[in-house]
């Protein structure tokens, strides 16, 4: 006689549902922790690599061509051994990641790390570098792979490196969004509004939100977008694809931004108005909100975000609520006209950067950096003065030139 087996209640169903979650839970996160662990094993070992090459070749620097030679042969006999991966590129930039990072690892615990991994006092100590609470850059962290590594060593400059290093590990980011951020100079376009402490913060603790012009990032790049530099481009066409790469757009603008409407539509004694697209930033608390344009900027412009912002303060704003930011992005904008129109008190929540649709190179940025240096200015010298008495000797040319360096301010 078969028996129908009892069917099982809602509450037993529940149960084991929750019972299979957490086993998961425990087999993700042992897999998830397997990986960290082969992963800071195999950037110990490159490091270590690394170090053996350089004390190598400085106890034989004299013998020319010594350095090539030892790299080819050690390459050939690693191949033979192990397979592939020891390429003479691969030992090249293990002896790179070591010139680099001289500090990755402390002097006592590199000398014990030399013996196999398995040994569970190397544990501790990898455990100890990777994950220790006064973590700086430079020093060995679980979550950065070799992969990782491998792409910080193409960043030349030991402050910029740094500040890749910071944001990867805060913000988790794969090697892809690692390459995309340094392709598009996240760091000099950031480093752009920033005085000399400014950027020394850059690199000891990363990109902070603590005032409005914190968020500016200039040029932004939407290279994700894959739209044409055209004449033809309209707004509307600029604005749909930005929604839909909205998680893209979103890791461009940086930390904070919460994504809220488009067109949002405000009426004003019967007139309506619509905003491109209206942001929340969680940490600043305030809206964001951004105007797009396909052509150059106009003084028209910015008083008309000026108008959003100004309807936002009085009608959106909520206890709590910051005043109201808004962020014009154009693709040329004449930096003068900005100042004129937003003044001092303005500029301090009223922005304009320009958008790229590709990504930028390190000389177009540094040619528009020395652009706008002839704008930073105090905002009171743009006002007419009355002309000073000629001095009764005149300097020698070459100070105005120093005069003009100091006021860059930015190096």
């Amino acid at each position: 006689m078969n028996t129908v087996p009892a069917k099982k209640s809602t509450a037993e169903n529940a149960a084991q549902a929750a019972l299979l979650g957490r086993v998961l839970d425990i087999v993700q996160a042992a897999r998830t922790q397997a990986a960290r662990s082969v992963n800071t094993a195999q950037v110990v070992a490159n490091w270590l690599i690394g170090r053996e090459i350089v004390e190598d070749e400085q106890q034989g620097k004299r013998r020319a061509g010594y350095g090539a030679r030892v790299l080819a042969e050690l390459s050939l006999r690693l191949t033979a051994a192990l397979g592939r991966g020891y390429s003479v590129d691969s030992l090249e930039a293990f002896r790179q990641f070591y010139i680099d990072y001289p500090l990755l690892i402390s002097e006592t615990a590199s000398r014990k790390l030399v013996a196999p991994f398995v040994d569970s006092n190397n544990s501790d100590t990898l455990s100890r570098n990777s994950k220790a609470v006064d973590w700086t850059p430079g020093v060995l962290h679980a979550n950065l792979s070799w992969s990782h590594y491998r792409h910080l060593l193409r960043v030349g400059r030991e402050q910029a490196r740094a500040f890749y290093e910071i944001e990867t590990i805060r913000n988790a980011w794969s090697v892809r969004e690692l390459s995309r951020q340094t392709a598009s100079l996240l760091y000099d376009r950031l480093a752009k509004s920033k005085d000399q402490k400014g950027l020394m913060r850059l690199a000891v603790k990363g990109h902070e939100v603590v005032q409005p012009i914190d968020v500016l990032k200039d040029p932004v790049v939407m290279e994700f977008l894959g739209l044409p530099v055209s004449p033809k481009l309209v707004e509307s066409e600029l604005e749909q694809a930005l929604v839909s790469n909205l998680q893209t757009f979103l890791l461009e603008l940086g930390k904070g931004f919460a994504f809220m409407s488009r067109q949002e539509r405000i009426t004003v004694d019967g007139d309506h108005f619509y905003i491109d697209l209206v942001f929340y930033h969680t940490v600043l608390k305030c809206y964001v909100l951004i105007d797009l344009k396909v052509g150059k900027l106009t003084h028209g412009d910015l008083g008309q975000l000026q108008f959003y912002v100004n309807y936002f303060d009085s009608e959106r704003r909520t206890e709590g609520d910051n005043p109201t930011l808004g962020l014009i992005l154009c693709p040329d904008k004449n930096d003068a006209v900005v100042r004129y129109t937003l003044g001092e008190q303005q500029a301090r929540n009223i922005f304009a950067s320009r958008y790229q649709l590709h990504l930028p190179t390190e000389e177009e940025l540094q040619q528009e950096l020395r652009r706008e240096l002839r704008y930073l200015v105090p905002i009171d010298s743009l006002a007419p003065k009355k002309s000073a008495p000629k001095p009764a000797t005149k300097r020698p040319a070459k100070d105005s030139k120093t005069t003009s360096k100091k006021t860059k301010g930015i190096s």
